[in-house]
């Protein structure tokens, strides 16, 4: 069956699956390829670039072609079928980023040792999310389509902490989500110390060692210490913590950086300002461009891939939960936006 899953853009649970005639390949035009889609992630940073579909562009990738529904990027792997693009052959695989389908059509031109799109209603969508790279298949294949695109973001976020405010207290909401969880490590890694605010029964987890210094519940907002500088990262854009968080932490409070929303539908509580710096908006490719001119491609991918090979080996704490076809798909998807998993498992999808 192929098929492809969509969402309500103004309601992300409003949920449909489109059956759709067998991919033709004597139908694609010229410098498009036939991608088989093998397997891909589901996680909160999903539900994210749908909350911020229209804001960010995130809806832009993968057109849906009718009003009022859009397709929400994913990250894993696919193998070309069929190819009339010059040097993307069939039988080649890529990991990168891919609708929630079974199939894609898409105009990869190599580029380096990977891949780029060069779909035109792409060209101006961020470069991050363009780039595909060759991938063998490999015994670690869903802890990497589980933890490298997230992990991106994590080294990124950190990476600017590091610079901009290497001595504070890093607080982070949503702190059993895999940004949250990869930030938390990075931060331990390079000797500073990250507290993960989250669910009372994820309190365990997300305060093991290596991951968090200390896990605190959101209820105990008031139990964060105040004995030094501290930045908030905020993962849950719940409007009515970070007011919390600015009230508690006050002159300590170095930078608000918002990430995500994991909270949908939080009660906006009162919208007077917020005591404390201004919440800005953490766009990752911004960064991520930043240190490609810093650094180069090269620069970049070393040090990136390095520092997730590490992750992945220290990431015995995840297990996998393996969904089939568009009907696991649904189940997936249901579990992950009302936020049911549990830090220790990761949502794979097999179509």
């Amino acid at each position: 069956m192929t098929w492809t899953y969509l969402v309500g853009r103004e309601d992300l649970g409003r949920t449909r699956l489109r059956a759709e005639p067998d991919p033709d390949p004597a139908a694609l035009g010229a410098g498009e390829a036939l991608f088989a889609i093998e397997r891909f992630s589901l996680t909160a940073n999903n539900i994210t670039y749908g909350a911020f579909g229209d804001r960010m562009g995130y809806w832009r990738f993968f057109p849906s072609g009718e009003e009022g529904w859009g397709i929400i990027p994913v990250w894993g792997f696919a193998t070309v079928t069929a190819s009339r693009a010059p040097g993307i052959e069939v039988g080649a695989r890529f990991y990168g980023y891919w609708p929630m389908a079974s199939h894609h059509v898409g105009r990869l031109e190599p580029r380096g040792r990977g891949a780029v799109d060069g779909s035109p209603h792409r060209a101006d969508l961020a470069a991050a999310y363009n780039r595909y790279e060759p991938a063998e298949p490999r015994a670690d294949d869903d802890l990497a389509a589980l933890l490298r695109p997230l992990f991106l973001t994590s080294f990124l976020i950190d990476d600017l902490l590091a610079d901009a405010h290497p001595e504070a207290t890093i607080i982070v909401s949503s702190a059993s989500s895999r940004t949250a969880l990869g930030l938390g490590w990075l931060v331990s890694r390079r000797g500073g110390r990250a507290i993960g605010l989250t669910s009372p029964r994820h309190l365990a987890r997300v305060g093991s060692p290596g991951l968090f210094a200390r896990a605190i519940a959101y209820e105990s907002v008031d139990d964060l210490p105040t004995d030094g500088p501290a930045v908030f990262v905020d993962l849950a854009g719940d409007p009515r913590l970070r007011r919390r968080v600015h009230e508690k932490l006050g002159a300590n409070l170095q930078a608000s950086i918002v990430v995500g929303t994991t909270h949908l539908g939080a009660d906006p509580g009162e919208r007077a300002p917020l005591p404390g710096p201004k919440p800005t908006f953490f766009f990752a490719p911004e960064r991520f461009a930043k240190r490609l001119g810093d650094w180069g491609a090269a620069g970049v991918q070393q040090k990136t891939g390095e520092a997730l090979s590490h992750f992945i080996a220290d990431s015995g704490w995840l297990r996998i939960v393996t969904h089939r076809g568009p009907e696991g798909l649904a189940a997936a998807y249901a579990r992950v936006l009302a936020g049911a998993g549990t830090p220790d498992e990761g949502d794979i999808v097999v179509p």
